[in-house]
C-alpha cells in the first residue's frame, strides 16, 4: 500500500503563504502582523523580520470582552486583533504590514484585521 502524502489542504496554504512571503517583510518600524487559524485558536503576532523577533504576540485563549455583534471564534479573533492593537500602541508602532498566512481573507483573518484596525493600527 502506497504511503499518502500530507494533507493537501495544508500544504496548499503553506504554498500560498511561502508565495506571499517572498513579497512583504517586516520592519523595527513597520513589523508584518502574521495570522494563524488554528482549530481552536487564533493567533497573532507583530514580526521584525529584519532582526528574525517577534515583538508583541497574542492568541484566542487569553481575550476576553465585547465584540459586537460577533459570535465564537470570529468574536475571539476580532479581540485578538485589539489587543495586538493594544500592545502596539504601548510598543508605539503605528503602521503594520498584514500578512493572512496563506488563509482565505475571510472569517477569523478579517476579524483579526477589522480588531486591530479598530484599535488603531493603519495598514
Amino acid at each position: 500500500m502506497q504511503k499518502l502524502g500530507p494533507n493537501p489542504k495544508r500544504t496548499s496554504r503553506i504554498r500560498r503563504h511561502r508565495r506571499v512571503r517572498a513579497k512583504i517583510s517586516g520592519t523595527a518600524q513597520r513589523p508584518r502582523l502574521s495570522v494563524f487559524r488554528g482549530l481552536t485558536t487564533t493567533y497573532a503576532q507583530l514580526i521584525d523580520d529584519i532582526s528574525g523577533k517577534t515583538v508583541a504576540a497574542v492568541h484566542s485563549k487569553v481575550v476576553s470582552g465585547d465584540a459586537g455583534d460577533r459570535k465564537g471564534k470570529v468574536a475571539q479573533a476580532y479581540l485578538v486583533g485589539k489587543l495586538l492593537a493594544e500592545k502596539a500602541a504601548g510598543l508605539k508602532i503605528e503602521s503594520i504590514v498584514f500578512d493572512r498566512g496563506g488563509f482565505r481573507y475571510a472569517g477569523r483573518v478579517q476579524a483579526v484585521a477589522e480588531g486591530a484596525r479598530e484599535g488603531g493600527l493603519k495598514f
